[in-house]
């Protein structure tokens, strides 16, 4: 559907780009102050000279690792490195404009769903084009950034969902974690706990992309794809949660719990699960508890597909074209083998790699079930739905609402569901 913009040919109009924004950020990152900074690049001419960067990383200042590298690599490029951090829900917005007004930066981190939006409106050079190598990148990884049959950026990293576990709620309950494979076990460790008086498992239900994110892994755990809602597996995925708000084991707050909440939740200590991201690593060491982690479990066993976050590293579409060649020197020194590791450790995310995943394992045995869930993982856009994500995405998180709350039971919640998307989509 979308279709590449070859490099110095004219851009496609972008108002229409920007009615294809997806809702603010899309779920696997949080929220952080707008900095005061100068949103417009520096008109400079190629080879050496001012190069400009937008990230999404605005609580990082230059003390930080991620901006040490940044200047680190502009030095080793010859240019000096004009970085701006923008909130995640503004920066696709600002992209379009400034791709609009013909001022974009020369290098744009973005969040990894709003790609395809980017790309389908002209803003970004697809690899081909820039001559980025994306070789050594996991396959499930890379296909976030992928539309119409291009590839548009390099991942920085990922994060993904998982299963937080308390270990001294699971023992009094006399649930072995080692049991927990699928979805019958999970179901019928809640229930051992819910019998000991404690509580079961919480997580984020709400009506935003943070449900539609929280419930891909048992979605696509049934084996359920984003075109069908309605099929006997995706019924079968809100049947679960479903059962578990009307079971008790699960509390009636997730339908309007956050990530943020739901984990509030789980570390005041009474939870045996919360599912929840990568991100939450440094407040779990701080719950007080002993805690542990599983990969949420597919239907019949195995890791579910848990959907992918992080960002892609693009070059956007130059009038000038002979900007490409240093701008392909920074993607590249960013994403090389030898900072990876540095830049994911600085940012949470497990690297898009399998060499320096097995570095991170190593270093931190705990990263070892993220790198089997980031292994896992899918990209919301992938399977070239592209830009018909955001549009799949709110009739699937107004179903699980629906179904959660009684209003529908969960077949009519999702057939209603896949007559939406197939009506948007079309």
């Amino acid at each position: 559907m979308s279709a590449s913009t070859t490099a110095g040919s004219p851009r496609r109009t972008l108002g229409a780009g920007l009615a294809l924004l997806a809702a603010g950020c899309l779920a696997a990152c949080s929220a952080t102050p707008t900095p005061q900074a100068a949103d417009t690049p520096a008109d400079t001419p190629a080879g050496g000279g001012t190069y400009t960067v937008w990230d999404p990383y605005p609580q990082y200042d230059k003390t930080s690792d991620w901006v040490k590298l940044l200047d680190t690599c502009g030095t080793q490029a010859g240019v000096t490195i004009e970085r701006t951090g923008h909130d995640t829900s503004d920066l696709t917005n600002k992209a379009l404009l400034a791709a609009q007004q013909g001022n974009p930066p020369d290098v744009l981190v973005v969040d990894n769903p709003v790609v395809s939006t980017l790309a389908e409106a002209g803003v970004l050079t697809t690899t081909a084009e820039n001559k980025l190598d994306t070789s050594a990148i996991s396959p499930n990884l890379i296909a976030a950034g992928q539309s119409g049959g291009n590839t548009y950026g390099v991942p920085i990293g990922a994060n993904t969902l998982a299963l937080y576990y308390n270990k001294a709620v699971l023992d009094q309950a006399g649930v072995d974690i080692a049991t927990v494979k699928d979805w019958a076990t999970l179901t019928a460790a809640l229930e051992k706990v819910k019998a000991a008086g404690k509580k079961g498992i919480t997580f984020s239900a709400i009506g935003t992309e943070e449900g539609s994110f929280q419930f891909l892994p048992w979605f696509w755990g049934s084996g359920a794809q984003l075109t069908k809602l309605d099929s006997a597996e995706g019924v079968s995925a809100v049947t679960l949660w479903t059962d578990w708000l009307k079971k008790g084991l699960a509390p009636n707050s997730v339908i309007n719990n956050t990530q943020t909440t739901s984990w509030q939740e789980f570390a005041g200590g009474d939870y045996a699960f919360a599912e929840n991201g990568t991100w939450q690593l440094a407040n779990a060491k701080e719950t007080g508890f002993e805690y542990g982690i599983i990969p949420v479990p597919a239907r019949d066993g195995g890791t579910a597909a848990a959907p992918t976050g992080g960002e892609f590293v693009s070059i956007p579409v130059q009038q000038d074209t002979a900007r490409y060649a240093t701008s392909q020197k920074l993607v590249t020194c960013l994403t090389s083998t030898d900072n990876s590791l540095t830049t994911v450790t600085a940012l949470s995310y497990i690297a898009p790699t399998e060499q320096v995943q097995t570095r991170q394992s190593t270093d931190n045995p705990e990263l070892a079930v993220w790198v089997e869930a980031v292994k896992a993982a899918k990209g919301r856009t992938g399977d070239d739905l592209g830009t018909k994500y955001p549009k799949i995405s709110e009739p699937l998180w107004g179903a699980v609402q629906a179904a959660l709350s009684g209003a529908k039971d969960p077949q009519q919640a999702m057939t209603d569901a896949q007559t939406a998307a197939a009506s948007a989509t079309q």
